[in-house]
């Protein structure tokens, strides 16, 4: 039932008006019935607790006929929130601006704004958690993460010490210098030698090179780990900046729902004071407006906890929760053929594992070469007390020089055993690699399964199930207001179409899921630990990925 200005700011019209209806209405039970509608309209605030409304207006919808606001939290009703609400007046909108700070009044149960003030600008004190006309964009949350997750600086961390492990492979040893010294004052001519000795190990065989190779491997995969994180993020924050946007619209349909339930229930109490509606059937609105009412709470702190998920993995959990700007409707549209090839092809998980199977082939390079064995050089150079006893005993002999060459002969240990190991994580690397293409392969057609579904059932809601209850809704509302249909069933298919609605947001957002993890390989969880150069050393995946439903 509409209400009407002159009922609403008149009350003392409302008798006239009854006896009016009952005089155009010859049987007396359409009269009183429509007379109570009247009355229910001035009457429903009467006795509801009413409460001081405070916040920011984000967005004004002449349109819809509603102001979303971000108010301040209500005491014993509501916290803090970003909501749209109807008004009691459509001039509001003519004074009402994005931006201005108002005030209001609102009754426990229902989301009408009723006297708004807009606060002069000198006394508005800024909202908390306000966000710019628009709200924040995709964009603007990915641009947060990148810069504010904490696992970003861990990958440019683990990217230095990379390279700091490839450079220290490939340097040459150091050579050893030491004193020498040998029969010291020894003997009855108390002669000896003392000097010094210097010596170098030569590394052969392309040693040097072959571990240089390794850990320049090893620094790309830690590089190829980083773009894997980078896309764990960004597919984190997509997902979650649709959760949170479909939990948005979510809460304005429960919030609509909450406000029939409730006018729904304050009419029954109204019949039955006439006699015209029985007991159950109060009871059966009164637990309808409870049910809804829980469903309302539940919506929201789905809302908060779908922010809190959000501003976790963009690095700012204090960020206060904010109206999203996105189009919720826009599915993009994907083919399994194309990107069954394009992951293939292009996802990061293949690339490591690909990686891992260079690494091992140069592992088992390095293995082979270690059996050829490295020169050991020395050089002594010593001053040599001992007299010259046949031509000149008063003389010491003096500087003398020495060298030594070796090599280390392979006999017993030829490497053999890691050589071995080697040719074994080559194979497991390159099974690694046929293993996560067939895991990609399975985790798509899983995620296609969903994304066609929930794409199947978007569609089957747009065109033709809203339609429908869209049209019988008008048409029973047409019919309650010739006289030809009752009042509950106004009600119920009303009810029929929020919760239509509300499968559909649903179906909405299982289809953005899906339809962002197929196009970001399946990564998930931006804040689990990114791989370091420690964990690069096997031959397995850990990379977390969004998990395949059987």
């Amino acid at each position: 039932m509409k209400r009407t200005g002159s009922i609403t700011d008149e009350p003392k019209a409302l008798p006239a008006a009854l006896n009016k209806l009952s005089r155009i209405c010859r049987c007396p039970a359409p009269a009183l019935l429509l007379g109570l509608f009247v009355l229910s309209a001035y009457a429903q605030q009467s006795d509801k607790k009413a409460f001081n409304f405070r916040g920011k207006v984000e967005q004004v919808n002449t349109a819809t006929k509603q102001l979303t606001v971000h108010s301040e939290p209500i005491e014993g009703w509501m916290g803090e929130m970003t909501m749209g609400f109807a008004v009691d007046n459509d001039a509001v909108f003519n004074r009402v601006k994005v931006g201005d700070q108002i005030t209001a009044k609102v009754y426990d149960g229902d989301f009408t704004l009723h006297d708004v003030q807009v606060v002069p600008a000198g006394n508005a004190g800024a909202a908390p958690g306000a966000t710019t006309q628009g709200g924040l964009r995709l964009e603007d949350l990915e641009q947060m993460a990148l810069a504010s997750n904490p696992t970003v600086a861990q990958v440019q961390a683990n990217m230095r010490v990379a390279a700091g492990l490839a450079r220290q492979a490939g340097l040459y040893p150091n050579p050893t210098v030491g004193y020498y010294g040998d029969e010291i004052r020894g003997g009855f001519s108390r002669g000896g030698k003392q000097g010094g000795f210097i010596s170098q190990t030569i590394v052969t065989g392309g040693k040097l090179r072959a571990a240089r190779r390794v850990a320049e491997l090893q620094a790309n995969e830690v590089e190829t780990s980083g773009q894997v994180q980078r896309q764990r993020i960004l597919n984190n924050v997509r997902v979650s900046f649709y959760q949170v946007l479909g939990a948005q619209r979510l809460v304005e349909v429960r919030q609509n729902l909450a406000k029939l339930a409730a006018d729904a229930t304050q009419t029954s109490r109204q019949l039955g004071n006439v006699g015209q509606s029985d007991r159950p059937d109060i009871l059966q609105a009164e637990v309808e407006q409870q049910q809804t009412n829980v469903s309302l709470r539940v919506a929201q702190q789905n809302l908060q906890a779908s922010w809190r998920m959000l501003a976790a993995v963009a690095g700012k959990p204090a960020l206060p929760l904010a109206r999203l700007e996105g189009d919720l409707e826009a599915i993009p549209e994907l083919s399994y053929e194309e990107w069954i090839a394009t992951t293939l092809r292009e996802s990061p998980e293949v690339k490591l594992a690909q990686q891992a199977i260079d690494r091992g082939e140069a592992l088992l390079t390095q293995a082979r070469k270690a059996v050829i064995p490295d020169l050991q050089v020395t050089g002594i150079l010593v001053n040599d007390f001992t007299p010259l006893m046949e031509t000149n005993p008063s003389r010491a002999t003096g500087v003398m020089g020495g060298a030594q060459i070796g090599v280390q002969l392979p006999i017993f240990n030829r490497n053999q055993g890691n050589i071995a190991a080697a040719k074994g994580e080559v194979e497991s690397a390159k099974q690694e690699l046929e293993r996560v293409k067939l895991q990609l392969q399975r985790d798509l057609a899983s995620m296609f399964r969903d994304y066609d579904a929930a794409r199947v059932t978007v569609q089957q809601y747009k065109t033709e199930m809203l339609p429908r209850a869209e049209e019988a809704y008008r048409l029973y509302q047409t019919n309650y207001q010739k006289m030809a249909a009752a009042y509950p069933q106004v009600l119920i298919s009303q009810r029929t179409l929020f919760q239509l609605e509300a499968d559909y947001i649903q179906a909405l957002e299982n289809a953005w899921e899906n339809s962002l993890l197929i196009r970001g390989f399946g990564l998930m969880d931006g804040l689990s630990q990114p791989a370091s150069p420690s964990m690069t050393g096997g031959t397995g995946s850990s990379v977390p990925r969004a998990t395949a439903v059987q």
